[in-house]
């Protein structure tokens, strides 16, 4: 079995009052089919592009209905031993939401919230590996922690999972980027004043799409709301949205660029 590094993104799902309405949603925007529901989990459903597992989706357990607000992607941090990545985040100021649960022998997972509200999942894998796809369309990209506590979350993550922690040498943004050595696996962006004071942070997880400006056509057709963009950039065109049950995602299409790429130096 490939072991992921730890603090690789591995996988993403979303619980929703109205399961049906997110897989016609997403099935329309993003082009996923669905697995069957397992009563034996939930009914927790996998989404699927092009035969390969992207992400899941599941319906709120029951007496939950409502109580959680607007629905919201969830990532889990590849981890080899899920109770040490939970103490660890205790120790760091962070909040296990849920205790090491092992799930059938699909793997051992944990959600947590780190010291500036962002929530996450930890996953140590077992039968279930994580994304079987990355960077094809309807698959998982990338994913940035937008935070109102940029210096909890870069004083957090980094002592949680072993990041090496690089800046933009723009001073205008305060954007940073996590890595594992090589490639950066996770953004973290300082959200401002355009965002409503009463929006927690949050995980903005982003799906490859072929087309963006047709999949936000796609998206706001089926009641989603605009967020930002379409904005071309050196990683690709992208844009933010928000699904009909409130849970905010992006799109990107990564063959279509433009500019050149920013220059990054080690974090101080």
């Amino acid at each position: 079995m490939a072991v992921q590094p730890e603090g690789t993104p591995c996988w993403a799902d979303a619980m929703f009052s109205d399961l049906e309405g997110a897989k016609s949603f997403y099935g329309d925007v993003l082009g996923w089919t669905f697995g069957e529901s397992s009563s034996e989990y939930g009914n927790y459903t996998t989404a699927y592009a092009e035969g390969k597992a992207v992400a899941a989706v599941v319906p709120p357990m029951p007496g939950q209905d409502g109580e959680e607000g607007p629905s919201a992607w969830c990532l889990y941090l590849a981890s080899p031993d899920a109770g040490a990545t939970a103490r660890r985040i205790r120790d760091n100021g962070g909040e296990v939401l849920m205790e090491p649960m092992q799930v059938g022998d699909f793997g051992t997972m944990v959600l947590a919230r780190d010291p500036g509200g962002v929530v996450f999942g930890v996953w140590q894998a077992g039968t279930h590996e994580g994304f079987e796809a990355k960077g094809e369309p309807g698959a998982y990209c990338w994913a940035e922690i937008f935070t109102r506590e940029s210096g909890k979350a870069d004083a957090f993550f980094p002592a949680v999972y072993p990041y090496h922690v690089k800046r933009m040498r723009d001073e205008a943004v305060d954007f940073k980027l996590f890595d594992l050595g090589q490639d950066p696996v996770l953004g973290r962006m300082a959200m401002t004043d355009e965002f409503p004071p009463e929006e927690p942070s949050f995980m903005n997880v982003y799906f490859t799409v072929e087309d963006c400006d047709a999949a936000v056509a796609r998206a706001t057709e089926r009641g989603a709301e605009l967020r930002f963009g379409p904005m071309s950039s050196p990683f690709g065109r992208f844009a933010a949205l928000r699904d009909p049950q409130g849970a905010t995602f992006s799109v990107i299409d990564i063959n279509t660029t433009e500019g050149t790429m920013p220059e990054t130096v080690p974090a101080t």
